[in-house]
């Protein structure tokens, strides 16, 4: 019988993991819900979508609360969200495009997680955003203008992160592979067939 850490990375990395949570930053469009849910049934974690979060706590939804409390007040709700849910791990939790923007969130992320960031071209970004409409910040005369302006201020930030993995077009479950991957390696697990991370980057 063939079992262990090589054959079932993904039980000897919660348990490595113990106490600690997976934060998915990244920008809006850049697939940390629908890879974090991946990734959570992968880990057999919860899932935890910070902007879901908040948007229960506050009754309204984050375009709500942007047009009628502004900026400033949904982020200091939001780090205030992210500090309980980081006290509530291990988890998955997928957090909105500018909570790691704050110094405090990225402190409490450090400190209680392993953070990911899911980082994504400009192409791609602009392509899955065309698809949907509720990206408050994108919701400008040249949204095309914002994003640029966005992806230079947040980037070296989201370098910060634990691990760097390319949102791209492929599916799924290739994402999450390498996502376990980088976990494996931050944690201290080798992993016996490591993907090839590296070579699909054009």
């Amino acid at each position: 019988m063939h079992n262990g850490a090589a054959a079932l990375p993904e039980s000897a990395l919660a348990a490595a993991l113990g106490s600690r949570s997976v934060v998915l930053v990244g920008m809006p469009g850049a697939g940390k819900s629908s890879i974090g849910r991946r990734l959570a049934t992968r880990l057999a974690m919860p899932f935890v979508d910070a902007d879901a979060e908040i948007e229960k706590a506050a009754g309204m939804s984050i375009p709500e609360i942007f047009a009628s409390q502004g900026e400033p007040y949904f982020r200091a709700g939001e780090a205030r969200v992210i500090a309980r849910l980081l006290d509530g791990g291990p988890q998955v939790l997928a957090t909105g495009g500018g909570a790691f923007m704050n110094a405090e969130t990225r402190e409490a992320i450090r400190s209680k997680a392993l953070s990911v960031w899911l980082r994504a071209t400009f192409e791609v970004l602009s392509r899955r955003i065309k698809r949907r409409n509720d990206r408050p910040l994108l919701k400008t005369e040249n949204p095309a203008e914002t994003l640029t302006r966005l992806l230079a201020e947040r980037d070296p930030i989201y370098a910060e992160a634990d691990i760097i993995v390319e949102s791209r077009e492929v599916p799924h479950e290739t994402i999450v592979e390498e996502i376990i991957a980088g976990l494996c390696a931050q944690a201290g697990l080798v992993r016996a067939a490591k993907p090839d991370v590296g070579d699909v980057q054009r």
